[in-house]
């Protein structure tokens, strides 16, 4: 099971291996409080992306397109991801305010179409 969550909302014993999947460390968070397993940065989307979106819901449905390209281009740093997933429950944590346009969502969406 893949889920995601707010990087600013408390760590709970349900979220089993939580994995970071942000380029940019989340503001005014101590690294010892987000309680990560991981931080992979070369998951998230390129910094062109990343700019180009501007968290911009309009935007979104590119967004996906885009950064999906990119993640079929660089299997090696979702695979062993998605394989973690298949025998525990995965949290990917994010630092956007928008709950259901950033690439956590995204991320687990991909994942999720290759299981």
């Amino acid at each position: 099971m893949i889920l995601t969550k707010r990087a600013y909302d408390p760590p709970e014993p349900g979220d089993g291996l939580r994995i970071l999947v942000d380029r940019l460390w989340p503001r005014g968070i101590k690294k010892e409080d987000l309680l990560l397993d991981d931080w992979i940065k070369d998951i998230s989307p390129s910094d062109e992306l990343r700019r180009w979106f501007a968290h911009e819901t309009e935007k979104w449905p590119q967004f996906v397109t885009r950064y999906f390209n990119e993640l079929d281009e660089n299997k090696e740093c979702w695979q062993a991801l998605l394989n973690k997933a298949k025998h525990q429950c995965l949290t990917l944590p994010y630092g956007a305010k928008d709950t259901e346009h950033n690439n956590a969502v995204a991320l687990k969406q991909y994942l999720e179409s290759k299981q």
